[in-house]
């Protein structure tokens, strides 16, 4: 019997995108024959191995409306020139190509994962961008059929705004054993003190990334590592020098997943410290949130709805009643000065992860991508 063909796009350069990743595994393990389409940027390290085939596409423009724009075109041609039984647009920016190769594939089906509340995130506010994107959404969003979003707050805000139930796939970490477990001294780590963590590939504005730089002042007995990249990231740099930092906050850039999952081991505190500054990060449940509770790393994160309630529900960590940098160095000292109340949320946190990871999340994938026989 031959494998349905399901081509996936996402505008990224697929190397860290976790969730698309875990997405096109679980498609290969239903049967299906998998195709992820991203584009190569000019600084793109190359793939590891993967189970299902991949396309990047090097385009002329890097970014802006210039980019979107050639992205979509180039995409609209590949997914009208392949056959494919469905099609995955991954947000809103892969949409638009999707849309319209369905209308000229009257027999493929269209699904839609959306990883955020697009519209709303905060490099749209108050640019002409965001109209055209909320134009595109406008239209398209009626029409779609198969929907899944992150979390469940996101699903009601799509749901008022137009009348569509969506299924919730929150981009849960799979349960994580490392591959090989480097040492601390391979990884460049200190042995002697705490680690508090930063990690992911959004470590943008408004993320709490400069709060925890400016809390590292106040703080002894440990150090933050931050790893991963954003856009936030030169101006960290500037800060630790000009606070001479340089022995309390250390770099150590983007990471293959299971790499960043080292270091992320060997931390004792992760933070996940988004603002309520738009409604994108007010609903954001990110995954680094499973990151940490996945190699057991206790969390302190700031006081967002879905975030919380994860947090609270499991006990495997510290809300911030607001995000300041004296509140945030307080509690950090607390947590380091206090190891039976850290051991204890650790313990939690071994505990949760038996119940959240991404093999009871695609329960609900199961239900929108059928075993292929079954």
């Amino acid at each position: 019997m031959r494998q349905p063909r399901i081509i996936v796009s996402v505008t990224n350069d697929l190397y860290t995108d976790q969730r698309v990743d875990k997405v096109c595994c679980f498609l290969v393990s239903q049967g299906y024959n998998v195709l992820l389409v991203g584009r190569k940027r000019k600084n793109s390290v190359p793939l590891p191995q993967r189970i299902y085939e991949t396309k990047r596409m090097s385009l002329f423009f890097e970014k802006g409306a210039l980019f979107y724009a050639e992205f979509n075109i180039r995409l609209f041609f590949l997914l009208l020139t392949r056959n494919s039984k469905i099609l995955v647009a991954n947000d809103l920016d892969t949409l638009l190509a999707n849309y319209l190769a369905k209308c000229f594939k009257r027999n493929t089906k269209l699904v839609y994962d959306s990883h955020e509340y697009f519209t709303e995130v905060p490099e749209l506010e108050g640019r002409l961008a965001k109209k055209v994107w909320e134009k595109i959404e406008g239209f398209i969003f009626p029409k779609l059929k198969s929907i899944y979003t992150v979390n469940d707050s996101i699903a009601q805000l799509y749901e008022t705004k137009y009348g569509k139930k969506l299924a919730v796939v929150r981009n849960i970490s799979p349960l994580w054993k490392a591959l090989k477990l480097k040492t601390k001294a391979e990884l460049n780590l200190p042995e002697d003190k705490t680690i508090i963590i930063i990690q992911g590939a959004g470590i943008n504005i408004d993320r709490g990334a400069e709060e925890a730089v400016q809390a590292m002042q106040f703080i002894e007995n440990a150090y933050l590592i931050i790893v991963g990249d954003g856009d936030v990231v030169p101006h960290l740099k500037q800060m630790v020098n000009e606070l001479n930092l340089k022995e309390k906050v250390l770099f150590f850039g983007k990471q293959p997943y299971d790499r960043m999952m080292n270091y992320t081991f060997y931390a004792s505190i992760g933070l996940t410290l988004d603002k309520d500054s738009n409604l994108n990060y007010k609903y954001s449940l990110p995954n680094k949130l499973f990151d940490y509770i996945h190699t057991d790393t206790a969390v302190v994160c700031t006081d967002l709805v879905e975030i919380r309630r994860v947090v609270n529900a499991y006990d495997v960590g510290v809300v911030l009643k607001e995000l300041n940098v004296q509140l945030l160095a307080e509690t950090l000292n607390q947590l380091i000065e206090n190891p039976t109340e850290l051991k204890r949320l650790i313990s939690n946190c071994a505990k949760a992860k038996l119940d959240l990871n991404w093999q009871k999340e695609t329960e609900v994938l199961a239900k929108i991508y059928p075993k292929i026989g079954e």
